[in-house]
């Protein structure tokens, strides 16, 4: 069974991957974006902010026990996420279609219902 303490931090650290990933939505579309993809916006801090507000997730998820190999994968997701983000338009683009932090929300979710 999981620990409340760790149910409610995994729910907080849900609520800013939301906040970053979805927080709104384009009116009569199925289309999200969040604040990732507006901080995008900015030329060359917009995507360093971002990036930091997303290895903030990854090492919550490494005080909550995640193992290396899932940390791994959540900072690919994350290098992708900037990395491509750095692209005039394209990477703005990007930003509202990869959402990196609700995948890596997702995986830490996996791995504490599965521990």
């Amino acid at each position: 069974m999981v620990h409340a303490e760790t149910l409610k931090k995994l729910n907080r650290l849900r609520v800013i991957a939301k906040f970053m990933d979805s927080g709104w939505g384009i009116p009569f579309t199925k289309v999200r974006f969040g604040a990732d993809a507006i901080a995008g916006l900015v030329p060359g801090f917009g995507d360093a902010g971002a990036a930091l507000v997303s290895l903030y997730i990854v090492l919550e998820a490494r005080k909550l026990g995640a193992p290396n190999h899932l940390l791994v994968k959540m900072l690919a997701n994350i290098a992708i996420d900037t990395g491509v983000g750095t692209i005039p338009v394209v990477g703005d683009l990007f930003d509202v279609f990869f959402k990196s932090n609700i995948k890596n929300i997702d995986l830490l979710h996996d791995f504490i219902h599965k521990k």
